[in-house]
């Protein structure tokens, strides 16, 4: 039986699965530059909307094809995709939304505890326990966490010092970043569904329905809302699509790829690489530069998922 991660050598790929989740990795963490520069013009939930739904119309042909096994679906297995992309709206709606009061770094740090999230769930979801190493793992990210909350109230200034007073916006970072967990809460609850479901559909089966249900309980979530869908700049329709393009297709169809070739513990750690290119064009196209507490804690965040992946499946690659 083949080994996860190996292949024989006609089946070489033409490209390096490491050099292609490298350029995966770099389109995802343009993410949240593109969110930034939308949310100048445009609602987080509108931002949202829209690249699932370019997403989604861009997937359209291609879905149209697999028609016939489309009608065998059975009525079930569309239920668990449309709650599957309930849970990936809550989890775009609630991370991008995050952006607009905490910075990058935390932001796409926070996000990525999913899988996390997927094994302290998994014991009620899928009768999963979770291993020694993975409850070190959630205890190492929750200090992470910690830290990255208390750096909204502490400072290094002729010492170490904390205030209590919410000056400076400290609760709108603060529910940043508690929008932020939640976002990676609602991806571990879609991956969850997910892992049921890909037995079943093909890939592209499985995003087409998906990515189209999210889109339309976003459109919803729009309108319910009363903000409004049209009449943005062109600049940011043009991130609207790029959201679409890089981001969501481009990042995730490599990272799916890359499974081919690459045992899933190997990709999903070095998709851990994907805050911290995030946190580097942040600096450099944003000019934003998280304090040494917040840095800290980010990179606790990321050792503790690291550390309970490295003999743990995680559930799945990233969604943002």
């Amino acid at each position: 039986m083949k080994q996860p991660g190996t292949y024989a050598p006609e089946d070489k790929p033409r490209i390096s699965p490491i050099l292609a989740l490298g350029l995966g990795i770099v389109a995802a963490s343009t993410s949240s530059i593109f969110i930034r520069f939308a949310q100048n013009d445009a609602p987080s939930l509108v931002i949202a909307a829209y690249r699932l739904s370019i997403a989604s119309l861009i997937l359209a042909p291609f879905l149209f094809r697999q028609r016939e096994k489309l009608r065998e679906l059975s009525r079930a297995q569309y239920k668990l995709a449309f709650l599957s992309g309930l849970f990936l709206a809550l989890h775009f709606g609630a991370w991008i939304t995050s952006l607009e009061y905490t910075n990058v770094t935390s932001s796409v740090v926070l996000v990525q505890t999913t899988p996390l999230f997927v094994a302290a769930f998994s014991p009620l979801l899928l009768g999963e326990i979770p291993s020694r190493r993975t409850l070190i793992g959630l205890g190492l990210a929750f200090g992470g966490g910690l830290m990255i909350a208390l750096s909204d109230y502490c400072v290094f200034s002729e010492g170490f010092s904390c205030v209590t007073t919410t000056s400076g916006g400290g609760t709108n970072v603060l529910l940043g970043d508690l929008l932020a967990l939640l976002g990676g809460a609602a991806g571990a609850a879609y991956l969850i569904i997910g892992r049921r479901l890909r037995s079943d559909f093909s890939l592209l089966i499985y995003i087409g329905l998906v990515y189209s249900s999210a889109a339309v309980f976003l459109i919803v979530a729009v309108i319910s809302s009363g903000d409004n869908l049209f009449g943005y700049p062109p600049i940011t329709y043009l991130c609207f699509l790029l959201l679409a393009i890089f981001p969501q297709l481009f990042a995730h169809s490599t990272y799916n790829w890359a499974l081919r070739y690459l045992p899933a513990t190997k990709v999903s750690i070095t998709l851990l690489g994907e805050p911290i290119a995030a946190a580097v064009l942040a600096y450099l196209v944003l000019s934003e530069l998280p304090s040494p507490l917040r840095i800290a804690g980010a990179a606790t965040v990321l050792f503790g998922v690291a550390f309970s992946l490295i003999r743990t499946h995680p559930g799945g690659a990233a969604t943002d």
